[in-house]
């Protein structure tokens, strides 16, 4: 007997597509058509598709194979599906009723087990009956593989993921980044202090197949877009909405709320992953990550008044340091561009050579610089990928710092952002090898590089016009300060001045951006001559 056209569209629903020759009239035909031509990425209905079940799925040497679900969430356009974190909730909910394991693995699609042990690491700690009550889980730190020797975009981010993390571990714990995390189940359904609370309609049914139609149907039921409307979800509940940086934000709730977590760093990687290679990639996720960031600091969640007295001065101050990343735009662009204005104008900003003020910011910068290359290097870094990261901080500080300022100020007094942008991590053959030659790629005409060739440009003509004033009126001692800093940045920029006058590639900044930005230039010069 042939299946009702009904069933055969929830199979399909179940299993999330179906082949040409099951297709047996024109009857059908019709009906799935018009099934697929009615789905897109945003208006879509729940797909789960079970791949393979233990009770029933064997390997060649015949033992069990693990569950193997595949699940996409419903979406519809009139309800809020709230990113990531909306994702992760729904999986929550469906692995809940097909499994209601204890423990949970959240690992971001382009990243991949380095170590099988890493399971047994994390279970040390959640066995443990000392800390398994207040335990939500177990951060291990971010690694990835095909970095090029020198890791010229910082991607590294060896301070968030492997240095600071260490300190918060003699606190309550690391913040949770969003990948390579073992979570306790518990920790999402409430404080450790309260009781477990009951956040489905339903449970794992142990004797059911995960393929029967009872255990399907209730997580659908769960993965729908109206499933979380009147609930806890998202607030108490799961991962936390409220942030583009859901993974910074629910650890920061979890600890907020009692939990305490773990930074487990085994000599070998438990899991790699890859990064972007181009430089608008780059600065466009650590945009997205600022905004995220400051949509925490302009919420009763900040954490220089909720943290530090919900969790511990200390442990408000770490999170802190992340909230407010993007107010390092302030400082960063100062330097970037006031004394080299200054210096353009013949107008002196900072102590003379022979002032005993001048060794104040001497010991300022050496003792500053120093102690970052200390920490960079006691970690396992390299003199030439601490350039890079330094760099890069400054890079930022006048891209994507800036923007995510100008961005989120737009967003609160109601101008439309330029909305959400997945970091593409596609590796094309040019842009890699340029990448492992330690070569910038730039290649395309975006917002994010005119301030970089602007300071690339001021900076440049600022030092030749000091070098060239001081040669001949015998200044130095009066400009020394601000031709460093000119030469400093200079030397920081090179990456862009060979963009932008050296390279023929595809790679090389744009004709449109080095004009703009030389325009820019111009105009601050003008700016500068008239107010300073």
């Amino acid at each position: 007997m042939y299946e009702s056209m009904k069933d055969r569209v929830e199979r399909v629903l179940e299993r999330g597509h179906i082949s040409e020759d099951e297709i047996t009239s024109d009857e059908e035909r019709n009906a799935f058509k018009k099934w697929s031509t009615g789905f897109t990425r945003q208006d879509h209905p729940t797909i789960i598709q079970v791949l393979l079940e233990s009770s029933k799925d064997r390997d060649l040497t015949g033992y069990e194979l693990p569950n193997l679900v595949y699940l996409s969430r419903e979406k519809s356009k009139s309800s809020p599906h709230h990113f990531k974190a909306g994702a992760l909730n729904a999986l929550l909910r469906v692995s809940a009723e097909m499994s209601n394991a204890p423990v949970i693995l959240t690992l971001d699609c382009d990243m991949y087990s380095n170590d099988p042990q890493a399971p047994r690491r994390a279970m040390c700690y959640i066995m443990d009956p000392n800390k398994a009550p207040k335990l939500a889980f177990v951060q291990f730190p971010q690694y990835f593989h095909g970095i090029d020797k020198n890791d010229i975009y910082g991607c590294e981010y060896k301070r968030a993921a492997q240095i600071n993390p260490i300190g918060m571990d003699g606190l309550v714990g690391p913040s949770y980044v969003g990948t390579g995390c073992f979570f306790q189940r518990k920790a999402f359904d409430g404080p450790p202090s309260l009781p477990e609370l009951e956040v489905l309609d339903s449970h794992h049914r142990s004797a059911e197949s995960l393929r029967s139609k009872a255990v399907l149907s209730a997580a659908q039921h769960v993965a729908s877009c109206t499933y979380e409307n009147s609930t806890n979800w998202g607030s108490k509940v799961g991962f936390r909405y409220g942030s583009l940086v859901e993974d910074y934000y629910t650890g920061y709730r979890l600890h907020a709320e009692g939990w305490e977590s773990v930074f487990c760093k085994p000599t070998r990687p438990a899991f790699l992953g890859d990064m972007p290679i181009h430089l608008n990639d780059v600065l466009s996720q650590n945009k997205r990550w600022c905004i995220g960031l400051l949509e925490v600091v302009f919420s009763k969640y900040n954490p220089l008044t909720f943290g530090i007295t919900r969790i511990s001065f200390l442990m408000g101050m770490c999170y802190a340091h992340y909230a407010y990343w993007a107010t390092w735009a302030v400082p960063i662009a100062i330097y970037g561009f006031l004394p080299q204005l200054a210096l353009l104008n013949g107008i002196t900003l900072f102590p003379k050579v022979s002032d005993p003020w001048f060794y104040l910011y001497v010991y300022l910068f050496v003792g500053g610089y120093g102690q970052d290359l200390i920490d960079f290097l006691i970690a396992g870094g390299t003199i030439r990928r601490w350039w890079s990261d330094q760099r890069m901080w400054m890079i930022r500080g006048v891209s994507s710092y800036l923007f995510a300022v100008i961005e989120f100020t737009f967003k609160l007094i109601g101008i439309s952002s330029f909305g959400f942008n997945v970091t593409s991590k596609v590796i094309d053959d040019e842009q890699n090898k340029r990448y492992k030659q330690g070569i910038f790629e730039f290649g395309v005409a975006c917002p994010l590089f005119l301030p970089l060739a602007t300071v690339a440009v001021i900076n440049l003509i600022s030092f030749i016009v000091g070098a060239s004033r001081v040669l001949q009126q015998g200044k130095l001692e009066d400009f020394f300060v601000q031709l460093f800093i000119s030469g400093f940045v200079m030397a920081n920029c090179w990456p862009i001045y060979e963009a932008m006058v050296l390279r023929r590639d595809r790679g090389r900044i744009p004709m449109k951006t080095m004009v703009i930005s030389i325009f820019l230039a111009w105009g601050l010069y003008l700016v500068a001559s008239i107010t300073l």
